[in-house]
């Protein structure tokens, strides 16, 4: 005759082999975004002419506003740029979130001066709408300072361009007035040197960044365009550094012989952040020569931008 366990001792064997055996945890729900600033000084970047934040002229894998983890930012910037011969405006906006995303929106207003006039198009502005996204998906530039690991983003800008009298010329060209810019954007940062690089590769069919329209009869595809930037913090609320951007050639330099060919840009700026709430960034540009069958002399100039954010 087999002896029965009592019921506590039956009782207390099954709860020690249910407690050894795996549970599904449930997974805590994320908590709700909420307004922050809670990144480094600077470390956020500036805004780009369009509107992307990084450098003045080329996106970084960093995400707009002060925002990290769990919480949601935003700026808006003004920025004006002047030349010997142009001058162009821009100003934009843009939404961090969960230090991951970014939704940024910019417009430009190029004024042509005197190449409006030479070309029988006085008082010519040429102006440009741009809507860009961003998603951050490897890396932390603050947690992964002392690992070789960058911030990885990529990103694109959907561009249309507003020629005005000029769009004619530019479809005889076989320009698009709209286009979009793919982007994969590294960004290390060295935090005990104080040392900011950037790296980004554009895929891109623009003419002078979208002012032109897209593509043309030299060149119709798409072009894999390369854009570095160095930045260093010489105190936790200043800067200074330099960029480099390449462009392509795709307008038809038979038409206009070499009328329409493209420089590359370049800067040295110094950007200077008070606080988290203000930042004000000049630079000495360098944009090459523009439309160099009416005017010869490269076009170099002040760029001076500010930004808010909150």
């Amino acid at each position: 005759m087999t002896r029965q366990r009592p019921p506590l001792a039956l009782a207390l064997t099954a709860l020690a082999l249910t407690a050894s055996l795996p549970t599904a945890r449930a997974e805590e729900p994320a908590p709700p975004l909420t307004h922050g600033n809670g990144k480094l000084l600077l470390t956020g970047g500036v805004s780009s002419i369009d509107g992307a934040a990084g450098g003045g002229l080329t996106p970084w894998a960093v995400t707009a506003s002060y925002a990290t983890r769990h919480q949601f930012g935003a700026t808006a910037h003004a920025t004006r740029v002047v030349t010997q011969d142009y001058a162009m405006n821009a100003a934009g906006a843009a939404v961090g979130i969960d230090d991951r995303f970014e939704l940024s929106i910019a417009r430009q207003d190029f004024n042509t001066g005197a190449t409006g006039t030479a070309l029988g198009l006085p008082g010519l502005h040429l102006k440009q709408d741009i809507v860009g996204l961003k998603w951050r998906f490897a890396g932390d530039a603050v947690l992964d300072s002392d690992r070789w690991m960058p911030q990885l983003a990529i990103g694109l800008e959907h561009k249309r361009a507003d020629a005005a009298g000029l769009e004619p010329t530019l479809k005889a060209l076989g320009a698009d007035l709209s286009g979009t810019d793919l982007y994969l954007s590294a960004t290390k940062l060295l935090l005990a040197q104080g040392v900011l690089l950037n790296g980004t590769l554009r895929l891109t069919r623009a003419n002078q960044n979208g002012l032109l329209g897209f593509g043309g009869t030299a060149h119709d595809a798409y072009r894999l365009q390369p854009e570095v930037s160095i930045a260093w913090l010489l105190r936790k609320d200043l800067a200074i550094g330099a960029e480099y951007r390449a462009k392509p050639d795709n307008l038809n330099p038979s038409i206009l012989g070499e009328g329409l060919k493209e420089d590359d840009w370049a800067d040295l700026f110094v950007a200077w952040a008070p606080n988290k709430h203000i930042s004000m960034t000049l630079a000495y540009v360098d944009l090459g020569h523009i439309v160099p069958a009416v005017i010869t002399q490269r076009q170099t100039g002040a760029y001076l931008s500010a930004q808010i954010a909150f």
